[in-house]
């Protein structure tokens, strides 16, 4: 199958509790807008929040989907999403071994 590598992506988020987690990345699934997550069930961030720096407790997804699927992806947890500014950042795939990247495309939507 002949297609462009950067069409594939990495999806990282981080939520305030790994049931969060697992709540969006199941209706995320149920729509085909990823084709698989990992949790990382606890991360310890830092981040600057209202003028302070913060430090807080946090589940980390790792989620594989196809560049063409994020603007779905990023306003289904947007919408879902307990943070006011939820952390949704796409990194591209850049390579990656050809059976997985035809299963992943086969695994989300058209």
């Amino acid at each position: 199958m002949t297609r462009e590598r950067s069409n594939f992506i990495i999806v990282l988020t981080t939520f305030s509790s790994e049931e969060e987690a697992e709540s969006i990345i199941q209706q995320a699934l149920d729509e085909k807008l990823i084709a698989c997550a990992n949790i990382i069930p606890q991360v310890n961030s830092f981040f600057h929040w209202k003028g302070q720096i913060s430090n807080e407790k946090e589940s980390m997804a790792v989620m594989k989907s196809r560049h063409k699927l994020f603007s779905e992806l990023k306003d289904l947890i947007t919408r879902l999403h307990s943070y006011d500014i939820p952390e949704i950042i796409a990194l591209p795939i850049v390579d990656g071994s050809e059976e997985y990247l035809t299963w992943l495309q086969n695994e989300t939507k058209d």
